[in-house]
Protein backbone atom coordinates (compact mmCIF):
# COMPACT_ATOMS: atom_id res chain seq x y z
CA UNK A 1 0.00 0.00 0.00
CA UNK A 2 1.53 3.17 -0.41
CA UNK A 3 2.36 6.13 1.27
CA UNK A 4 -1.01 8.32 0.66
CA UNK A 5 -3.07 5.34 1.10
CA UNK A 6 -1.58 4.49 4.63
CA UNK A 7 -1.92 8.46 5.76
CA UNK A 8 -5.44 8.33 4.62
CA UNK A 9 -6.09 4.85 6.67
CA UNK A 10 -4.53 6.14 9.70
CA UNK A 11 -6.61 9.41 9.46
CA UNK A 12 -9.59 8.03 9.12
CA UNK A 13 -8.83 5.43 12.17
CA UNK A 14 -7.82 8.43 14.54
CA UNK A 15 -11.04 10.43 12.95
CA UNK A 16 -13.49 7.37 14.02
CA UNK A 17 -11.44 7.04 17.34
CA UNK A 18 -12.22 11.22 18.29
CA UNK A 19 -15.91 10.01 17.64
CA UNK A 20 -15.35 6.94 20.04
CA UNK A 21 -17.22 4.93 16.88
CA UNK A 22 -15.54 1.39 18.45
CA UNK A 23 -18.13 -0.79 15.58
CA UNK A 24 -16.60 1.09 12.91
CA UNK A 25 -13.45 0.66 13.57
CA UNK A 26 -13.92 -3.03 14.50
CA UNK A 27 -15.02 -3.09 10.65
CA UNK A 28 -11.19 -1.83 9.89
CA UNK A 29 -9.92 -4.92 11.24
CA UNK A 30 -8.19 -7.70 9.69
CA UNK A 31 -10.07 -10.73 10.01
CA UNK A 32 -7.54 -12.15 12.88
CA UNK A 33 -7.61 -9.20 14.62
CA UNK A 34 -11.54 -9.09 14.75
CA UNK A 35 -11.41 -12.84 15.83
CA UNK A 36 -10.01 -11.95 19.19
CA UNK A 37 -10.96 -8.13 19.24
CA UNK A 38 -14.92 -7.33 19.58
CA UNK A 39 -16.75 -3.79 19.57
CA UNK A 40 -17.27 -4.33 23.34
CA UNK A 41 -13.49 -5.65 24.51
CA UNK A 42 -12.03 -2.13 22.02
CA UNK A 43 -14.80 -0.06 23.92
CA UNK A 44 -13.84 -1.34 27.58
CA UNK A 45 -10.31 -0.93 27.00
CA UNK A 46 -10.50 2.44 25.88
CA UNK A 47 -12.97 3.15 28.85
CA UNK A 48 -10.45 1.62 31.11
CA UNK A 49 -7.45 3.86 29.62
CA UNK A 50 -9.28 7.47 29.62
CA UNK A 51 -11.09 6.79 32.94
CA UNK A 52 -7.80 5.81 34.78
CA UNK A 53 -6.21 9.34 33.67
CA UNK A 54 -9.40 11.73 34.23
CA UNK A 55 -11.22 11.35 30.47
CA UNK A 56 -9.69 11.93 27.17
CA UNK A 57 -9.24 15.71 25.95
CA UNK A 58 -7.82 15.35 22.55
CA UNK A 59 -7.05 12.35 20.15
CA UNK A 60 -3.59 13.85 18.13
CA UNK A 61 -2.17 13.13 14.36
CA UNK A 62 -1.18 9.67 13.66
CA UNK A 63 2.34 9.07 12.99
CA UNK A 64 3.48 6.62 10.46
CA UNK A 65 6.64 3.99 10.57
CA UNK A 66 8.07 1.09 9.04
CA UNK A 67 6.58 -2.03 10.87
CA UNK A 68 7.32 -5.76 10.89
CA UNK A 69 6.43 -8.29 8.16
CA UNK A 70 5.32 -5.44 5.39
CA UNK A 71 3.24 -3.98 8.28
CA UNK A 72 3.51 -0.25 8.61
CA UNK A 73 3.09 0.91 12.27
CA UNK A 74 0.90 3.85 12.94
CA UNK A 75 0.62 5.78 16.76
CA UNK A 76 -2.10 8.00 17.82
CA UNK A 77 -1.39 9.68 20.35
CA UNK A 78 -3.71 10.52 23.35
CA UNK A 79 -4.04 12.92 25.78
CA UNK A 80 -6.02 13.28 28.97
CA UNK A 81 -6.80 15.57 31.82
CA UNK A 82 -3.85 13.79 33.57
CA UNK A 83 -1.27 12.45 31.39
CA UNK A 84 -2.15 10.40 28.23
CA UNK A 85 -1.72 7.13 26.30
CA UNK A 86 -0.70 5.98 22.87
CA UNK A 87 -2.41 3.55 20.36
CA UNK A 88 -0.21 1.38 18.45
CA UNK A 89 -1.92 -0.55 15.30
CA UNK A 90 -0.39 -1.90 12.31
CA UNK A 91 -1.71 -1.69 9.03
CA UNK A 92 -1.31 -4.05 5.88
CA UNK A 93 -1.51 -3.84 2.09
CA UNK A 94 -5.16 -4.40 2.43
CA UNK A 95 -5.52 -1.23 4.14
CA UNK A 96 -6.39 -3.24 7.20
CA UNK A 97 -5.50 -3.16 10.93
CA UNK A 98 -3.47 -6.33 11.80
CA UNK A 99 -2.76 -5.58 15.33
CA UNK A 100 -4.35 -3.01 18.02
CA UNK A 101 -2.64 -2.22 21.51
CA UNK A 102 -2.64 0.55 24.26
CA UNK A 103 0.56 1.90 25.75
CA UNK A 104 1.97 4.84 27.64
CA UNK A 105 2.41 8.04 26.14
CA UNK A 106 4.84 8.17 23.54
CA UNK A 107 6.79 11.01 25.50
CA UNK A 108 10.26 9.96 24.71
CA UNK A 109 11.46 8.83 28.52
CA UNK A 110 13.54 6.18 28.09
CA UNK A 111 14.19 3.09 30.95
CA UNK A 112 17.01 2.95 33.29
CA UNK A 113 18.79 1.27 35.23
CA UNK A 114 17.64 0.82 38.77
CA UNK A 115 20.05 1.97 41.19
CA UNK A 116 20.02 -1.84 42.60
CA UNK A 117 21.37 -3.05 39.36
CA UNK A 118 25.06 -3.47 38.59
CA UNK A 119 25.15 -4.59 35.30
CA UNK A 120 29.36 -5.32 35.64
CA UNK A 121 28.32 -8.29 37.87
CA UNK A 122 26.71 -10.46 35.04
CA UNK A 123 26.57 -10.71 30.72
CA UNK A 124 23.71 -11.35 28.58
CA UNK A 125 23.08 -12.97 25.44
CA UNK A 126 19.88 -13.85 23.62
CA UNK A 127 18.45 -17.16 23.11
CA UNK A 128 15.77 -18.47 21.15
CA UNK A 129 12.85 -20.76 22.58
CA UNK A 130 10.42 -22.99 21.31
CA UNK A 131 10.03 -24.32 17.79
CA UNK A 132 9.08 -24.24 14.03
CA UNK A 133 7.35 -20.64 13.36
CA UNK A 134 5.99 -20.24 16.86
CA UNK A 135 9.97 -19.37 18.83
CA UNK A 136 10.33 -16.99 20.44
CA UNK A 137 13.42 -14.39 21.34
CA UNK A 138 14.57 -14.38 25.03
CA UNK A 139 17.18 -12.95 27.07
CA UNK A 140 19.80 -14.81 29.25
CA UNK A 141 20.90 -13.18 32.00
CA UNK A 142 24.19 -14.88 33.81
CA UNK A 143 26.11 -13.62 36.92
CA UNK A 144 29.81 -13.06 36.46
CA UNK A 145 31.52 -16.09 37.58
CA UNK A 146 31.90 -19.88 37.32
CA UNK A 147 28.61 -20.46 39.65
CA UNK A 148 26.31 -22.91 39.59
CA UNK A 149 24.10 -20.77 40.29
CA UNK A 150 20.11 -20.56 41.14
CA UNK A 151 18.48 -19.63 37.98
CA UNK A 152 14.61 -18.14 37.13
CA UNK A 153 12.11 -17.93 34.30
CA UNK A 154 10.61 -14.96 34.50
CA UNK A 155 6.56 -14.99 33.57
CA UNK A 156 5.06 -11.20 32.73
CA UNK A 157 0.99 -10.94 33.00
CA UNK A 158 -1.54 -11.80 31.24
CA UNK A 159 -1.74 -9.48 27.88
CA UNK A 160 0.66 -9.55 24.56
CA UNK A 161 4.03 -8.47 26.48
CA UNK A 162 7.55 -8.16 25.38
CA UNK A 163 10.25 -10.09 27.42
CA UNK A 164 10.62 -7.05 29.61
CA UNK A 165 6.97 -6.77 30.26
CA UNK A 166 7.31 -2.87 29.55
CA UNK A 167 4.53 -0.99 30.13
CA UNK A 168 4.69 2.81 29.29
CA UNK A 169 8.11 4.00 30.49
CA UNK A 170 8.49 1.32 32.89
CA UNK A 171 9.94 -2.33 32.69
CA UNK A 172 9.24 -4.06 35.67
CA UNK A 173 10.71 -7.50 34.56
CA UNK A 174 13.76 -6.19 33.45
CA UNK A 175 14.34 -4.30 37.02
CA UNK A 176 13.78 -8.02 38.25
CA UNK A 177 16.56 -9.26 35.95
CA UNK A 178 18.73 -7.13 36.21
CA UNK A 179 18.39 -7.03 40.36
CA UNK A 180 18.61 -10.67 40.57
CA UNK A 181 21.08 -10.72 37.84
CA UNK A 182 23.65 -8.60 40.23
CA UNK A 183 22.69 -10.80 43.36
CA UNK A 184 24.01 -14.08 41.70
CA UNK A 185 20.45 -15.27 40.03
CA UNK A 186 20.98 -16.70 36.81
CA UNK A 187 17.56 -15.14 34.74
CA UNK A 188 15.81 -15.96 31.81
CA UNK A 189 13.01 -14.06 30.19
CA UNK A 190 11.04 -13.91 27.03
CA UNK A 191 9.01 -12.30 24.38
CA UNK A 192 5.31 -13.79 24.63
CA UNK A 193 3.88 -15.77 21.79
CA UNK A 194 0.85 -12.91 21.49
CA UNK A 195 4.07 -10.35 21.09
CA UNK A 196 5.40 -11.55 18.70
CA UNK A 197 2.61 -13.53 16.55
CA UNK A 198 -0.07 -10.94 17.35
CA UNK A 199 -1.66 -11.73 13.78
CA UNK A 200 -1.86 -16.05 15.58
CA UNK A 201 -4.14 -18.05 16.26
CA UNK A 202 -6.17 -17.28 19.59
CA UNK A 203 -4.59 -18.82 22.86
CA UNK A 204 -5.37 -20.07 25.89
CA UNK A 205 -3.66 -19.40 28.61
CA UNK A 206 -2.16 -22.75 28.96
CA UNK A 207 -1.09 -22.47 25.19
CA UNK A 208 0.56 -18.85 26.14
CA UNK A 209 2.67 -19.64 28.84
CA UNK A 210 3.19 -23.43 29.18
CA UNK A 211 5.28 -24.67 26.47
CA UNK A 212 7.97 -21.60 25.98
CA UNK A 213 8.15 -22.06 29.98
CA UNK A 214 8.83 -25.35 29.65
CA UNK A 215 11.99 -24.78 27.13
CA UNK A 216 13.24 -21.61 29.08
CA UNK A 217 13.34 -24.57 31.76
CA UNK A 218 15.53 -26.91 29.57
CA UNK A 219 18.03 -24.07 28.60
CA UNK A 220 17.93 -23.22 31.78
CA UNK A 221 19.29 -26.81 32.89
CA UNK A 222 22.13 -27.02 29.92
CA UNK A 223 24.08 -23.89 31.11
CA UNK A 224 27.22 -24.83 33.28
CA UNK A 225 26.33 -21.85 35.25
CA UNK A 226 23.49 -22.87 36.36
CA UNK A 227 22.38 -25.37 39.14
CA UNK A 228 19.97 -27.45 37.83
CA UNK A 229 18.00 -28.73 41.19
CA UNK A 230 17.67 -24.89 41.91
CA UNK A 231 15.41 -23.44 38.52
CA UNK A 232 12.36 -21.51 39.80
CA UNK A 233 9.50 -19.83 38.46
CA UNK A 234 8.84 -15.88 39.31
CA UNK A 235 5.67 -15.03 38.02
CA UNK A 236 3.55 -11.71 37.56
CA UNK A 237 -0.17 -10.94 37.44
CA UNK A 238 -1.53 -13.84 35.14
CA UNK A 239 2.45 -15.12 35.13
CA UNK A 240 1.80 -15.98 38.62
CA UNK A 241 -1.48 -17.76 38.47
CA UNK A 242 0.03 -19.89 35.51
CA UNK A 243 2.61 -20.81 37.23
CA UNK A 244 1.58 -23.71 39.70
CA UNK A 245 0.00 -25.06 36.65
CA UNK A 246 3.31 -25.20 35.04
CA UNK A 247 5.07 -26.98 38.43
CA UNK A 248 2.74 -29.77 38.07
CA UNK A 249 4.40 -30.24 34.36
CA UNK A 250 7.52 -29.45 35.19
CA UNK A 251 9.34 -31.51 37.90
CA UNK A 252 12.31 -29.86 37.27
CA UNK A 253 10.90 -26.80 39.29
CA UNK A 254 12.37 -26.37 42.47
CA UNK A 255 10.05 -23.92 44.05
CA UNK A 256 7.26 -20.78 42.85
CA UNK A 257 7.21 -16.86 43.49
CA UNK A 258 4.00 -15.05 42.73
CA UNK A 259 3.79 -11.39 42.63
CA UNK A 260 0.62 -10.40 42.33
CA UNK A 261 -1.09 -13.41 41.23
CA UNK A 262 -4.81 -13.54 40.73
CA UNK A 263 -6.28 -15.83 42.33
CA UNK A 264 -10.16 -14.35 41.87
CA UNK A 265 -11.92 -16.10 38.93
CA UNK A 266 -10.86 -13.83 35.49
CA UNK A 267 -14.49 -13.05 34.81
CA UNK A 268 -15.44 -11.45 38.15
CA UNK A 269 -12.01 -9.76 38.81
CA UNK A 270 -12.73 -7.98 35.21
CA UNK A 271 -16.51 -6.83 36.07
CA UNK A 272 -14.61 -5.42 40.07
CA UNK A 273 -12.23 -3.73 37.78
CA UNK A 274 -14.13 -2.27 35.37
CA UNK A 275 -15.94 -0.70 37.78
CA UNK A 276 -13.22 0.63 39.70
CA UNK A 277 -12.26 2.18 36.66
CA UNK A 278 -15.62 3.81 35.95
CA UNK A 279 -15.52 5.25 39.05
CA UNK A 280 -12.94 7.54 38.83
CA UNK A 281 -14.71 9.35 35.54
CA UNK A 282 -18.75 7.80 35.72
CA UNK A 283 -20.20 8.72 32.55
CA UNK A 284 -23.01 7.41 30.28
CA UNK A 285 -20.15 5.60 28.37
CA UNK A 286 -18.37 3.51 31.50
CA UNK A 287 -21.84 2.42 32.49
CA UNK A 288 -22.22 0.84 29.12
CA UNK A 289 -19.11 -0.74 29.08
CA UNK A 290 -19.70 -2.29 32.39
CA UNK A 291 -22.59 -3.41 31.88
CA UNK A 292 -21.69 -4.94 28.78
CA UNK A 293 -19.05 -6.97 30.63
CA UNK A 294 -21.48 -7.84 33.23
CA UNK A 295 -23.53 -9.80 30.86
CA UNK A 296 -20.49 -11.17 28.97
CA UNK A 297 -19.03 -12.53 32.68
CA UNK A 298 -22.51 -14.11 33.09
CA UNK A 299 -22.28 -15.89 30.30
CA UNK A 300 -18.46 -17.12 31.35
CA UNK A 301 -19.73 -18.33 34.75
CA UNK A 302 -22.93 -20.06 33.18
CA UNK A 303 -23.72 -22.94 31.94
CA UNK A 304 -24.16 -22.31 28.63
CA UNK A 305 -20.45 -21.58 27.68
CA UNK A 306 -19.63 -24.18 24.99
CA UNK A 307 -16.40 -24.36 23.10
CA UNK A 308 -18.93 -23.31 19.97
CA UNK A 309 -19.71 -19.67 21.70
CA UNK A 310 -18.93 -16.90 19.73
CA UNK A 311 -15.90 -14.76 21.19
CA UNK A 312 -17.73 -11.05 20.78
CA UNK A 313 -19.97 -12.36 23.46
CA UNK A 314 -16.98 -13.16 26.01
CA UNK A 315 -15.30 -10.57 28.12
CA UNK A 316 -12.45 -8.76 26.01
CA UNK A 317 -13.13 -11.22 22.82
CA UNK A 318 -11.18 -13.81 24.39
CA UNK A 319 -12.20 -17.40 22.51
CA UNK A 320 -14.56 -19.77 24.27
CA UNK A 321 -11.62 -21.82 24.62
CA UNK A 322 -9.53 -19.33 26.81
CA UNK A 323 -12.41 -19.20 29.26
CA UNK A 324 -13.03 -22.98 29.40
CA UNK A 325 -9.51 -23.49 30.29
CA UNK A 326 -9.79 -20.41 32.71
CA UNK A 327 -13.08 -21.73 34.29
CA UNK A 328 -11.60 -24.95 34.72
CA UNK A 329 -8.20 -24.14 36.17
CA UNK A 330 -8.02 -23.28 40.04
CA UNK A 331 -4.64 -21.70 40.41
CA UNK A 332 -4.54 -21.85 44.39
CA UNK A 333 -5.68 -25.52 45.20
CA UNK A 334 -3.41 -26.46 42.23
CA UNK A 335 -0.54 -24.49 44.15
CA UNK A 336 -1.66 -26.38 47.64
CA UNK A 337 -1.13 -29.90 46.05
CA UNK A 338 2.25 -28.78 45.26
CA UNK A 339 5.15 -29.71 47.41
CA UNK A 340 7.23 -27.03 46.97
CA UNK A 341 8.69 -23.81 48.88
CA UNK A 342 6.29 -20.86 47.59
CA UNK A 343 7.03 -17.12 47.74
CA UNK A 344 4.11 -15.08 47.66
CA UNK A 345 4.07 -11.40 47.27
CA UNK A 346 1.42 -8.71 46.80
CA UNK A 347 1.05 -4.72 46.40
CA UNK A 348 -1.09 -2.76 48.93
CA UNK A 349 -2.05 -0.36 46.07
CA UNK A 350 -2.99 -2.80 43.85
CA UNK A 351 -6.09 -2.57 42.01
CA UNK A 352 -6.05 -5.16 39.80
CA UNK A 353 -4.77 -7.86 42.06
CA UNK A 354 -6.01 -7.06 45.75
CA UNK A 355 -5.57 -8.08 49.04
CA UNK A 356 -9.14 -8.65 49.58
CA UNK A 357 -10.15 -10.07 46.68
CA UNK A 358 -6.95 -12.44 45.64
CA UNK A 359 -4.02 -13.09 48.33
CA UNK A 360 -6.90 -13.94 51.41
CA UNK A 361 -7.43 -17.01 48.48
CA UNK A 362 -3.86 -17.77 48.65
CA UNK A 363 -3.53 -17.03 52.71
CA UNK A 364 -6.39 -19.37 53.45
CA UNK A 365 -5.07 -22.16 51.84
CA UNK A 366 -1.51 -21.93 52.15
CA UNK A 367 -0.72 -19.90 54.81
CA UNK A 368 -0.25 -22.95 57.59
CA UNK A 369 2.67 -24.58 55.42
CA UNK A 370 5.89 -23.78 56.90
CA UNK A 371 7.35 -23.74 53.19
CA UNK A 372 4.69 -20.98 52.10
CA UNK A 373 6.14 -17.11 52.96
CA UNK A 374 3.41 -14.47 52.29
CA UNK A 375 4.61 -10.38 52.53
CA UNK A 376 2.44 -7.03 51.77
CA UNK A 377 4.30 -4.31 50.23
CA UNK A 378 2.42 -1.55 51.42
CA UNK A 379 2.79 0.92 48.83
CA UNK A 380 3.59 -0.86 46.18
CA UNK A 381 1.25 -0.78 42.96
CA UNK A 382 0.71 -4.04 40.45
CA UNK A 383 3.75 -3.32 38.55
CA UNK A 384 5.32 -3.21 42.47
CA UNK A 385 6.96 0.06 41.72
CA UNK A 386 6.19 2.18 45.01
CA UNK A 387 3.69 5.70 45.38
CA UNK A 388 0.88 6.92 47.21
CA UNK A 389 -2.96 7.18 47.45
CA UNK A 390 -5.00 5.30 45.22
CA UNK A 391 -3.53 4.15 42.23
CA UNK A 392 -4.66 4.35 38.63
CA UNK A 393 -3.66 3.55 34.94
CA UNK A 394 -2.00 6.80 34.81
CA UNK A 395 0.45 5.71 37.51
CA UNK A 396 2.04 3.33 34.78
CA UNK A 397 2.60 6.45 32.27
CA UNK A 398 4.98 7.37 35.43
CA UNK A 399 8.67 6.26 35.35
CA UNK A 400 9.57 4.31 38.54
CA UNK A 401 11.18 0.90 39.60
CA UNK A 402 9.85 -2.47 41.22
CA UNK A 403 11.12 -2.01 45.09
CA UNK A 404 14.44 -2.90 45.86
CA UNK A 405 13.00 -4.80 48.77
CA UNK A 406 10.85 -6.81 46.35
CA UNK A 407 13.85 -7.88 44.48
CA UNK A 408 16.06 -8.15 47.88
CA UNK A 409 13.33 -10.93 49.04
CA UNK A 410 13.01 -13.29 46.46
CA UNK A 411 16.95 -12.91 45.97
CA UNK A 412 17.13 -14.20 50.14
CA UNK A 413 14.12 -16.92 49.23
CA UNK A 414 16.21 -18.43 46.35
CA UNK A 415 19.35 -18.21 48.59
CA UNK A 416 17.63 -20.30 51.46
CA UNK A 417 16.51 -23.15 48.82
Amino acid sequence: MDEARTREVARGFAALLRAEAFAEIVELFAPPLRAVVNTEALRLAWTAEAAGRGGVTEVGEPVSEPGEAGLVRIRIPVSCANGGFTVVSSVGGDGLLHGLRLAGPDDGTAWQPPHYAAPARFTEREVRLGTGEFTVPGTLSLPVGPGPWPAVVLLSGGGAFDRDETSGPNKPLKDLAWGLASRQVAVLRFDKRSFTRPDGPALTMTDEYLPHTLAAVELLRQQPEVDATRIHLVGHSMGGKVAPRIAVASPEIAGLVLLAADAQPMHEAAVRVARYLAALTPGPGADEAVAALVRQAALVAGPDLTPDTPSELLPFGFSAAFWLDQRGYDPVATAAELALPILILQGGRDYQVTVADDLTRWRDALANRPDVTIRIHDDANHLFIPGTGPATPAEYARPGHVEPAVVDGIAAFLAQR
